[in-house]
């Protein structure tokens, strides 16, 4: 079993920066990938961004080039730098462990506001 924590969450005005934290806990020696989703109202959850162990990382077209995921093991914590945000960004941002993900935060609230 992780246990997943977000934290980083809040309200910035567009073009602003956010950067989520994801620290991870329990009974796990490893874990080889690691990502962000993101879920609006009313809409599917959808990939942000994964990592693998090693630091290779993937990214939706949406926030390739705006967005940065990275990890430190050491500290077992996952992090999702945020730049040029859009209100289209806005949504609840959920750090995932697994691939498929098997473990999930309970998010942690981004709004973007114009």
């Amino acid at each position: 079993q992780v246990q997943l924590v977000e934290s980083g969450g809040g309200l910035v005005q567009a073009g602003g920066s956010l950067r989520l934290s994801c620290v991870a806990s329990g009974n796990i020696f490893v874990t080889i990938v690691m990502g962000w989703y993101r879920q609006a109202p009313g809409k599917q959850r959808e990939l942000v961004a994964t990592i693998t162990f090693s630091g290779n990382t993937i990214y939706a077209d949406s926030v390739k080039g705006r967005f940065t995921i990275s990890r430190d093991n050491a500290r077992k914590t996952v992090y999702l730098q945020m730049n040029s945000l859009k209100p289209e960004d806005t949504a609840v941002y959920y750090c995932s462990s697994g691939s498929p993900p098997h473990s999930w935060g309970q998010g942690t609230q981004v709004t973007v506001s114009s």
